[in-house]
């Protein structure tokens, strides 16, 4: 199972002072880094969208394919907010360390493990749920090789202070070992109601924390990258005079919470943040930038006026010959019924305001995207849409020669738009987005001319949820056994 993004780079280039260089263009916050073999792979947090935790692959930590996900169906213990995964490679096995809502309960740490990277991977279930809840774990080895295990504790949550803890994990993965020790918590101004997202580097007898602080998502981010050392695992430790080491810029804002991984001898640091003309539309997408050791101890970014920007894809289509529809991603809350055949994908619907859905990333601020709807197969109100996510969406659905606008904001639908058209086998529906949030729906019944069915734009800003990116996608709403039968997507970037 394999995605390759459509590198077109673009003819110009922008550079931060700090070149932070874009590596994974879309929505993949706090991702997580690691060497295997002659290969990298890292992956990132999926939040409510399935499948979960993508596996991607590299050779140079700037080219990414996404080989398979952690799981595809998520594990039986959680429901929702799959965040904040690790992955690590130890001892011939590799694992991913990863946060979940528990049902009927909070926030947990579980652990994933599998005999190579791409997997199938097993659950092992949750290791850790503190009562206010347990986030961004990380797996790390002591001066003398024992194992041990970092996380923060989500007190912000309750608006307490969020202590960051590590504890003796065996090396089974099933249990903490004698008691946690807290490493340090919020207590400097810059870093706001939170430290989290802590990874470890080691150098010489140095072991160092980079840690995130302050406000990671939205609009009103302000989350800035710091660190800390110690020459102990178990501390005590010390953070840096000069934190926040990394913050925003002219072109990217609240950076942070990544991993460390060392190529060809220099030490580069992956991590998330916000574009500032993407903004929340497109999400967190992953940066790289080059880090070094100074000579009093501490860790400097460099600044490197060369690198290269991955460009976004500039096309997205899918004409629906892969069966497994990798592609694509689904709500966690939706079980959703989809089936590829004879160049045609069936998605069955939901009686649910939004309907049933599936999602691709959005990558930029303006795209158009197009997809031909078999009307004469469809029994459900068969559509396109700008998706934010289970209760919020705009789109533009065709039943019973009708095509109807509709805006779905916290579970309540409207009709914004209602005209009967003299439908053919075959309609063609598009939506033109611009800004990130100005939605414009047309439709063609001949293939060439299409018509517009809003003049005045649809303002989607209320769309995106606090730690999610929009999706472009494909709706099907009504009884459960109706199906919406699509028979392509083009998505195309401005």
């Amino acid at each position: 199972m394999k995605i390759k993004f459509l590198l077109l780079f673009l003819t110009g280039f922008s550079f931060s002072i700090y070149a932070q260089q874009l590596v994974l263009p879309g929505d993949y916050p706090d991702p997580s880094v690691v060497k295997i073999g002659n290969n990298y792979w890292a992956t990132a947090t999926t939040s409510n969208w399935a499948p979960t935790y993508p596996l991607l692959k590299s050779t140079d930590l700037v080219n990414w394919t996404t080989e398979a996900h952690v799981f595809n169906q998520i594990p039986e213990w959680a429901d929702f907010y799959f965040w904040a995964p690790e992955i690590s490679y130890d001892n011939g096995k590799v694992y991913i360390y990863y946060s979940a809502h528990k049902m009927n309960g909070n926030l947990c740490v579980g652990i994933a493990s599998a005999d190579k990277p791409e997997g199938p991977y097993r659950d092992h279930g949750p290791i850790i749920c503190q009562e206010v809840g347990s986030i961004d774990a990380y797996p790390v080895r002591d001066e003398n090789g024992k194992l041990f295990m970092i996380w923060k504790e989500d007190g912000n949550s309750v608006g307490n202070p969020t202590p960051v803890w590590i504890q003796e994990l065996n090396e089974e993965r099933t249990a903490l070992l004698g008691e946690k020790k807290e490493m340090f918590r919020n207590d400097e101004n810059w870093e706001g109601n939170l430290v989290e997202g802590v990874s470890i580097a080691r150098n010489g007898e140095w072991f160092y924390a980079f840690y995130a602080g302050a406000g990671c998502c939205g609009s009103g981010c302000t989350y800035a990258n710091g660190v800390a050392r110690s020459k102990s695992l178990l501390g005590p430790w010390e953070k840096y005079d000069k934190n926040p080491l990394l913050a925003g810029d002219d072109e990217w804002k609240c950076p942070g919470h990544g991993t460390p991984v060392t190529k060809d001898g220099r030490h580069y640091f992956m991590y998330h943040a916000y574009s500032k003309t993407g903004s929340i539309y497109v999400g967190r997408q992953g940066l790289l930038m080059e880090y070094r050791y100074t000579p009093d101890g501490w860790i400097e970014f460099i600044k490197n006026e060369t690198v290269q920007d991955v460009a976004p894809p500039a096309i997205i289509s899918d004409e629906f010959k892969n069966k497994n529809l990798d592609q694509w991603q689904w709500s966690v809350f939706q079980n959703t019924e989809k089936k590829v055949k004879c160049g045609r994908l069936s998605l069955g619907a939901l009686p649910t305001s939004t309907g049933a859905f599936l999602g691709q990333k959005t990558y930029t601020l303006n795209y158009d995207v197009t997809t031909t709807i078999h009307t004469k197969k469809s029994s459900a109100a068969a559509g396109i849409a700008l998706i934010g996510d289970e209760k919020n969406l705009v789109k533009a659905v065709i039943e019973n020669g009708n095509i109807q606008i509709i805006l779905v904001q916290n579970d309540t639908a409207s009709t914004i738009h209602s005209a009967p058209v003299n439908l053919k086998r075959k309609t063609k529906l598009r939506m033109l987005v611009r800004n990130g949030k100005d939605i414009t729906f047309q439709y063609s019944i001949d293939e060439n001319d299409f018509i517009t069915l809003n003049e005045k734009a649809i303002d989607g800003s209320n769309l995106p949820p606090w730690d999610r990116a929009l999706r472009a996608g494909l709706v099907a709403k009504g009884s459960i056994g109706d199906r919406a039968v699509f028979n392509d997507f083009i998505l195309n970037n401005k």
